[in-house]
């Protein structure tokens, strides 16, 4: 190895004085430095990101699961009052996403991973507390739900952090293993052995123990990420940056399309149970309900790989076919009342969102280094700086799909007794989605098409 690449290796990882924690050199795209050092500690980064994230999505849904059990303890809610409480916490985390965004090069991917760890304690104490008092107010309940959308800020600041750690041939895999490592984690609440488990062990059922079972990893998350992650100080989004990226016609463009994917997946997740309760209610929605948020958050990093293969527009595609044909399946398993017909038919959307959540996350920074000359260092510094920008406009914008899905089914159920109306305002969103895919990135004359986007 050259004394060049000697000296980078032992700079940014033995960082130095009041530097402690941060890197001065990263350089990925450089094969002996990724051989060398880079790969190593951007796994160790990688590795203390998603167990943050993880928390952060667990968090964030914590109350599809509380909401399903507060009228067995003494609540006295409505279909429609249920929903806006797993409703609430998407909104409120997909606006958090943009500042999460600006705070990682504000503040240092490791030192903010930190801080909106500790944030989570907030959101799982209020909600002990809230949940202990069958006379706690509609009112007050939604206050504490909205906390928990700290958690769902935390995705847009790791996934703009990770995304510096990694060179372009590996971001595609890299982000779809932080982002699955976080989806995952709405998975873990909605498992039959977590938090109901946690909330039934003795007699009764004891829903404090849904928000206070998560604060020891909590600080376990804070601890790692203090000890072993790393700040970059290339890592740097400006405004300057943020404005071109807004400016973008295709920011714009692919913010819609990720309200079709990720939009889906979490909003789905996040009502998944209560609609197994209100369809289906002699089923055991424990026993169901995780299992749509674990398919689709194992098969992201699919998505991500898949694209880098053969391109994320197509891969993007042929999940908005797929998922419009499994809601199809739910409006005919409705029509039989068959749970194994609605069940598949949610499986294969759950599919279909986490391989779409991958390959659009793929085509960000595809559609950023379009036209920039990679022997152009300066060229390419800026679109990396506008693609982790997009990022975090894209993400935020996406996540409003988390609040829509579920305000969708309680419209349809309060203004139609039935899901089914909502049903058909997706299938109809998915279609114009598909349009739009093939417009920009597919068709044969599309200035992207030829780029493999």
């Amino acid at each position: 190895m050259s004394s060049g690449v000697t000296q980078r290796a032992q700079l940014q990882t033995q960082p130095r004085g009041d530097r402690k924690g941060w890197i001065d050199v990263w350089d990925p795209e450089n094969p002996e430095f990724w051989q060398t050092t880079g790969r190593r500690v951007a796994r160790r980064n990688l590795t203390f990101s998603i167990l943050a994230e993880h928390l952060g999505f667990s968090v964030w849904v914590l109350w599809s699961i509380v909401a399903v059990n507060l009228n067995t303890v003494g609540f006295a809610f409505t279909e429609g009052q249920l929903f806006w409480l797993v409703a609430l916490p998407n909104l409120v985390g997909a606006t958090l996403r943009l500042p999460y965004t600006f705070a990682v090069p504000r503040f240092g991917g490791r030192n903010w991973t930190i801080v909106s760890a500790l944030l989570l304690l907030i959101p799982t104490t209020s909600l002990a507390w809230a949940v202990s008092n069958p006379d706690t107010s509609f009112g007050t309940m939604l206050f504490v739900a909205a906390l928990a959308g700290f958690g769902g800020g935390n995705f847009a600041s790791s996934m703009t952090n990770i995304s510096w750690f990694y060179p372009e041939k590996e971001k595609g895999w890299a982000l779809g293993l932080n982002a699955a490592g976080g989806n995952i984690g709405v998975a873990v609440v909605q498992a039959p052995f977590v938090v109901s488990a946690v909330i039934t062990i003795g007699a009764g059922i004891h829903l404090e123990r849904a928000g206070l079972m998560w604060i020891p990893l909590i600080l376990l998350a804070a601890f790692c990420a203090w000890r072993w992650m790393d700040n970059l100080t290339v890592a740097k989004t400006d405004f300057a940056s943020s404005a071109a990226a807004a400016r973008k016609r295709h920011t714009w463009v692919m913010s819609f399309l990720y309200i079709g994917t990720f939009g889906s997946f979490i909003g789905y997740a996040a009502a998944f149970p209560l609609l197994i309760k209100g369809q289906f209610p002699d089923v055991n929605v424990t026993a169901y309900a995780f299992l749509g948020a674990l398919v689709g958050s194992l098969i992201r990093p699919l998505g991500g790989r898949l694209s880098d293969k053969v391109g994320g527009a197509r891969v993007t595609a042929a999940a908005f076919v797929l998922m419009g044909t499994g809601v199809l399946g739910v409006v005919w398993s409705l029509s039989l009342q068959s749970f194994g017909l609605f069940f598949a038919s949610f499986m294969a959307l759950f599919v279909a969102t986490g391989v779409g959540n991958g390959s659009t996350y793929r085509m960000i920074p595809a559609i950023f280094r379009h036209g920039v000359d990679p022997a152009d260092h300066v060229a390419t510094a800026a679109a990396k700086r506008q693609a982790a920008a997009a990022i975090g406009i894209i993400s935020a914008i996406g996540a409003y799909g988390g609040f829509l899905v579920p305000r969708t089914y309680g419209w349809s159920t309060t203004a139609f007794g039935s899901i089914v109306p909502a049903l058909y305002v997706y299938v109809g969103l998915y279609v114009v989605m598909l349009a739009v895919t093939w417009f920009f990135y597919l068709r044969r004359s599309a200035p992207l098409a030829s780029a493999g986007v």
